[in-house]
């Protein structure tokens, strides 16, 4: 099994997470009260220094007041497009061209940022 630490699918999902905390207007602070973790902590989570097992995610998403499965389901959707993207089959030019488009792609997702609470 691959490491999985640095990662793109990982970014995607420390980015994910970095998202949803500021689209609930809160700081790594106030997310680590909710947690009761330090400030440090979250910043080393979201940072990709420190990993965040199951059990805290769950914790997590709670104190952001946002479904775990939910979230998974999400992340799962954002990567399997990433995986789709680099699973295209790219001869001569049209790699770069498509290595460009799939970067947009994937930067577009990410500024979407998380689906909004109904």
């Amino acid at each position: 099994m691959a490491k999985t630490l640095h990662s793109r699918h990982n970014e995607i999902f420390l980015e994910k997470l970095r998202k949803l905390r500021e689209s609930r207007g809160l700081r790594q602070a106030d997310l680590a009260l909710l947690i009761g973790r330090s400030q440090g902590a979250v910043s080393y989570v979201e940072s990709g220094q420190t990993r965040l097992d199951i059990i805290g995610l769950r914790d997590w998403l709670e104190a952001l007041d946002y479904g775990f499965m939910r979230f998974l389901k999400e992340l799962d959707a954002d990567l399997r497009r990433l995986d789709a993207l680099r699973m295209r089959p790219k001869t001569g030019k049209s790699r770069k061209r498509a290595a460009r488009t799939a970067r947009t792609q994937l930067s577009q997702l990410l500024l979407a940022g998380p689906a909004s609470d109904e």
